[in-house]
């Protein structure tokens, strides 16, 4: 019996091996390979579909966010009135905070740049007037609250700084705010005394922690990727030169580029984010090391991801080959930190397969996709959101219990970035990606020359049709990836005649003349397959059908043969629900998505089978 497992694990692997001891090596672009672009946010329309209600809802919460609520821990801080209502949870400063057993008043306004982000992304994608004029009312109301007066005593400074430095650089970008612009050096020159000048690995920060703060870390090392975004966005020489500084090379970039893992241990989010700072230094840079940081921290992740693509059980790394991962299923339901993990990873993966062309970034994107990010509760305007995805013998999805957590905003800079994650594009054609419903503009030079639209009800059913609308007849090359799972009888066809050697892990490349009227049909073979949890848990599997890992849902869990877990069957063509009839009974599996809070389990305990 074939037991994967990881699925694509053996594909992570391919994609680190040739840089773990040679930056410069084969596994980087090749010369003159053309660097692929992200689509415009307006380019790109979700369609009716979970993803496009997802989004819609996290926008609309975003905005009934109060404005006061959302400005009160700034003007607090500078002893400017604070009327209407209060977040609290972690977003207010509170006396009964007492780290590590209550976290009340942790970070006061530490997601405000991240909901402004949203707010600026999502009326990049929609048009939303609502979403600009709030941006317009935040960036305004916040300019004079700006001190560091914010930042004394604050437990991490950096943290906080970095999330205003995205949603500046995005209010900017996305609505034309100039005044966001200007605010990017203030905000930055009130955190300066608080910032150590260079990005400090964390257990340096423990070893020498300020007086007066919580924990004594903070995390300077992600802070190159917005330090260079403000850079390219023209807030000035100082960023440019700030940017390299916080690069965490000594004790993680470099080792990670000379292929030593040195993931155990560390804050997991964090030092994903690291692994998108290094991507943006390398677009700055072109410095090879960077990249090939980020490509083998990337397949380091991979590798001890669950079936779900997510990782990082208690917010931190396992020692590799540990048995970590399966231990996590019995010790914690704090398993993946899922809207800012799904965040973290959608970035880095975006950028390398921007760089390598390799699909196969692009396969952990989809099972984050669906096996995470259109599975989250719904945001909610008073900062009540979902923090945790639970993997645990006995799970269960549920909000966090306090308001506005660590990153809350994340799923709002998520949800508005799924049109860029779905495409990518250069001048000779475009990238599908993520397989939902969508429209999507493919231009050259600026001129929309193509429109493409996906339809259909994939992964639960097998098909998706894309759809070719073009005012003129264009050469141009479309791209399918073809998922590293994809099994032997996945076909394709263009109107109506197949296409050859749609090879599983690669990007298909279908190279014409199109025109009006033409159809790209795909139809994927779905495998059934088990995923064990680690090498040391061999018994502890997860069902994974395509892209969709599947939790058993009800009241009790039975102990199955991996035989029987075989025999798993969907209810009916585009069900949300698999039945499992075996010798312990009726079970019934559902995807993420399909969750509410009843009890779940992603990984069944099964009887080895002989071989």
């Amino acid at each position: 019996m074939d037991i994967d497992r990881r699925g694509v694990l053996a594909g992570a692997a391919a994609m680190a091996s040739s840089t773990l001891t040679n930056p410069g090596g084969a596994s980087m672009p090749a010369q003159g390979a053309t660097m692929l672009d992200e689509p415009d946010y307006g380019d790109v329309t979700l369609l009716d579909g979970r993803a496009r209600q997802q989004a819609d809802q996290t926008l609309d919460a975003v905005i009934n966010m109060s404005d006061d609520a959302l400005l009160r821990p700034f003007r607090a801080a500078v002893g400017l009135p604070t009327p209407g209502p209060a977040l609290g949870g972690w977003y207010d400063p509170d006396p009964s905070f007492n780290p590590p057993g209550n976290l009340t008043g942790y970070i006061p306004g530490h997601s405000f740049g991240q909901y402004l982000s949203a707010l600026a992304r999502g009326h990049a994608v929609t048009g939303d007037q609502r979403a600009r004029q709030k941006v317009e009312r935040l960036v305004a109301a916040y300019a004079p609250t700006i001190s560091p007066k914010f930042y004394a005593n604050y437990p991490i400074p950096a943290y906080t700084y970095d999330k205003l430095m995205i949603g500046l650089i995005d209010a900017f970008r996305f609505t034309g705010n100039r005044q966001a612009l200007q605010l990017i050096d203030p905000t930055t020159q009130a955190v300066l005394p608080y910032l150590p000048g260079k990005a400090l690995d964390r257990a340096e920060t423990q070893v020498n922690a300020r007086p007066n703060v919580a924990f004594g870390w903070d995390e300077t090392y992600t802070l190159a990727e917005n330090l260079y975004l403000a850079a390219k966005a023209g807030a000035g020489d100082r960023f440019r030169t700030m940017a390299p500084a916080y690069l965490l090379r000594e004790s993680y970039l470099d080792p990670l580029a000379a292929g030593r893992n040195v993931l155990a241990g560390r804050h997991a989010y964090s030092h994903v984010n690291a692994l998108a700072s290094a991507m943006r230094g390398y677009l700055h840079e072109h410095d090879p090391a960077l990249l090939a940081a980020a490509r083998n921290g990337m397949a380091f992740v991979i590798a001890q991801s669950f079936a779900t693509g997510g990782w990082g059980p208690d917010e931190s790394f396992i020692e590799a080959g540990s048995g970590g991962l399966g231990a996590s299923l019995s010790s914690t339901h704090r398993t993946f930190e899922a809207p800012c993990g799904t965040y973290g990873h959608f970035k880095v993966a975006r950028a390398l397969m921007r760089v390598t062309q390799d699909s196969r970034y692009g396969d952990g994107m989809e099972k984050l996709f669906y096996n995470a990010a259109l599975g989250l509760l719904p945001l909610r305007s008073d900062g009540i959101g979902q923090y945790y995805a639970d993997y645990n013998d006995i799970g269960a999805k549920s909000y966090y219990e306090s308001s506005c957590p660590c990153c809350a905003g994340s799923i709002g800079q998520l949800t508005a970035d799924y049109g860029i994650s779905a495409y990518l594009r250069d001048d000779k054609g475009l990238f599908v990606n993520l397989y939902t419903p969508s429209r999507a503009v493919w231009r050259r030079h600026g001129e929309p020359l193509l429109t493409l639209t996906q339809q259909g009800n994939y992964p639960l059913e097998p098909s998706m049709a894309l759809h070719i609308e073009a005012p003129r007849p264009v050469a141009m090359a479309l791209r399918l990836r073809i998922p590293a799972w994809a099994g032997p009888g996945t076909q394709v066809a263009v109107n109506g005649r197949d296409v050859t050697e749609a090879t599983a892990g690669r990007f298909l490349t279908i190279t014409r003349t199109w025109q009006s009227g033409d159809k790209v049909d795909l139809r994927f073979d779905l495998p059934l397959r088990l995923e064990a949890v680690d090498a040391h848990h061999a018994d502890r599997v997860a069902l994974v059908q395509g892209p969709l890992a599947l939790f058993a849902t009800g009241d009790r869990f039975a102990l199955h043969h991996q035989r029987d877990l075989l025999q798993l069957r969907q209810a009916a063509p585009g069900a949300t629900e698999w039945l499992l009839n075996d010798a312990t009974g009726k079970a019934v599996f559902k995807p993420y998505f399909a969750l509410g809070g009843e009890p779940s389990r992603l990984y069944q305990r099964s009887i080895l089978d002989a071989a």
